[in-house]
């Protein structure tokens, strides 16, 4: 459920929250009072388009926060995407600024992909135009799928699986098909580039010890001139061995005398042992510094040889060797090539059939749940108020791609006499609306999305439809929460939860408020709804006749 909405700085919200309860919560206002700003928020928390222009007169940055009830589900989800969980509820939040946004979950930055991800799992949006999507049959897929469960989203998955491989084997075999030249030529090349790599007989970190070998070697008369130096410092008659050798029998000479100064003498003594040990170090090293101009241009020419190799054939020593295997596995192929197009050729045909077959099980489940779907969302338009509504779900065949072989399309009649026809040529805009609000009725108990959201589903009706649309999104609010925006009085009547968007200004700048009503201030906004400016008596009788009304549907 989704607790509470946070907006900063957002357009002509300066700040507000909005704390929402089960059931159905409504929100109502005049026109332009910033309603749409609201539901917007909340898109733009879950990954909708930034732009700067949204950020209200003045401000440096726009803020989102919403906090929803987190289920078990949802807290699996935040573990397997490894973000923290929080005991009852999950936060997610944006701020945009001028020039970057940054969304977070739970305090811990996300990019837009995990924020749909879990969105997904916390709320459903219908916005204004989305009914829209109902002209296109991709979406009666969709539903009809939706509408099967479980069973049909296993078979999706399968299906999909099935066509990317099928489609991978394909590729292989298109890039893999060519005339004996081509393959001569290709093999030619392919034995050309594994002897240069067998050659060269590459072993892992070579090139970084070699590196640091040529590294050395290139800088070995400053290395000398500055190690005979520090010889020089150290060992000389004058260096600091002689020099520490003489302090050390200077103090050993009275250390008798104080404990203190036996301690001193001590460390001092081991002060010279551990730099005639230095000493002897660097003297190897130097010693190991010997070398002749062959010795450093083998290392130079080898060195030039690997780094030819990593240019050609990968980034490092690793790269190469992997590349190399690579293609010996390559020229086994074109060796044996006939054989090899022939089982790439039988892989193919078996995966070719193993998703035909995962479409077949798609299909008959599909056209098993068809006429249940038929008879559930016919029922559901009858309470919306179609008072004569045929209904038929199309499914005919289709060139398989990863959603199946089947193409699917709702047929509708809505008026006697009519014959069924594509839902995209009977449909007016109300119409469409009251479709979209029954199917969700019809989905909501195979939904696990606990909030709905919908931006003015009431467009194009009034009247007895207007009842027909509050009761059933009161029946919806039984098992979801409901969030929407109407300027319908019928449908306000019915909510739960009623919120007033206001639009304030001071004469120099403009604000928008959202405050929750009262009962006195949910009859006085129903005054408003049914078309009265002016608060008399008998027009909040006529709110309070109205509210009675909703409540006696709800009651039954």
């Amino acid at each position: 459920m989704l607790l509470s909405v946070h907006v900063k700085n957002m357009a002509l919200i300066e700040e507000a929250e909005v704390e929402f309860t089960p059931g159905l919560n409504v929100l109502t206002g005049e026109t332009g009072a910033g309603k749409s700003i609201l539901l917007g928020s909340v898109n733009l928390a879950l990954g909708a388009k930034a732009d700067k222009e949204m950020i209200r007169n003045g401000a440096e940055y726009a803020q989102v926060e919403l906090v929803f009830t987190a289920e078990e589900r949802v807290l699996r989800k935040l573990e397997e995407m490894e973000l923290p969980t929080e005991e009852d509820c999950v936060t997610i939040s944006r701020r945009i600024s001028g020039t970057r946004s940054v969304s977070r979950i739970n305090g811990e930055s996300v990019s837009a992909k995990q924020i749909k991800e879990l969105a997904e799992l916390l709320l459903d949006i219908h916005g204004q135009h989305e009914h829209q999507s109902l002209l296109h049959k991709r979406k009666h897929l969709e539903i009809l799928d939706a509408y099967a469960g479980s069973e049909a989203l296993s078979l999706l998955d399968e299906v999909g699986r099935c066509y990317r491989e099928r489609n991978r084997l394909k590729e292989d075999l298109d890039a893999q098909s060519m005339d004996e030249g081509a393959r001569r030529r290709e093999q030619e090349l392919l034995e050309f580039e594994a002897k240069e790599i067998e050659e060269a007989g590459l072993k892992e970190g070579e090139d970084e010890e070699l590196e640091k070998k040529y590294r050395r070697m290139l800088n070995s008369r400053r290395i000398s001139e500055s190690l005979g130096s520090v010889y020089r410092l150290t060992d000389g008659e004058e260096g600091a061995i002689s020099l520490l050798g003489r302090a050390v029998k200077e103090l050993g000479s009275v250390a008798s005398y104080d404990e203190a100064l036996g301690e001193l003498s001590s460390q001092l003594a081991e002060t010279e042992s551990l730099l005639r040990d230095f000493n002897r170090e660097l003297s190897d090293y130097q010693e190991d510094m010997e070398f002749d101009g062959a010795d450093f241009q083998a290392v130079e020419t080898r060195l030039n040889l690997i780094n030819h190799l990593k240019e050609k054939y990968g980034r490092n020593i690793s790269s190469v060797l992997e590349y190399g295997e690579e293609i010996q596995r390559k020229i086994e192929k074109l060796n044996d090539y006939e054989n090899y197009m022939k089982e790439l050729s039988r892989e193919y045909e078996k995966a070719d059939q193993a998703l035909h077959e995962a479409c077949k099980k798609l299909s008959v489940l599909r056209k098993e749940k068809a006429p249940g779907l038929e008879e559930t969302l016919k029922k559901a338009l009858e309470e919306l108020n179609f008072l004569s509504i045929g209904f038929e779900v199309s499914i005919k065949e289709k060139e398989i791609s990863s959603d199946g072989g089947d193409e699917v399309e709702f047929l509708i009649s809505t008026n006697p006499g009519e014959s069924l026809k594509p839902l995209s040529m009977v449909s007016s805009g109300g119409e469409l609306s009251r479709i979209m609000l029954g199917v969700k009725t019809v989905l909501a108990d195979k939904d696990e999305v606990d909030t709905l959201i919908f931006d003015e589903i009431d467009a194009g009706i009034s009247g007895r439809t207007a009842w027909k649309v509050s009761e059933k999104l009161g029946a919806l609010s039984g098992a979801h929460q409901v969030i929407l925006i109407t300027h319908l009085p019928q449908i306000a009547a019915m909510a739960d939860t009623h919120f007033l968007i206001e639009k304030e200004t001071d004469g120099s700048s403009t604000a928008t408020d959202i405050r929750r009503l009262s009962r006195q201030g949910v009859v006085e906004e129903l005054a408003r709804l049914l078309g009265t400016d002016n608060l008399s008596d008998a027009a909040l009788s006529n709110a309070e006749e109205l509210m009675a009304q909703a409540a006696k549907i709800k009651q039954n």
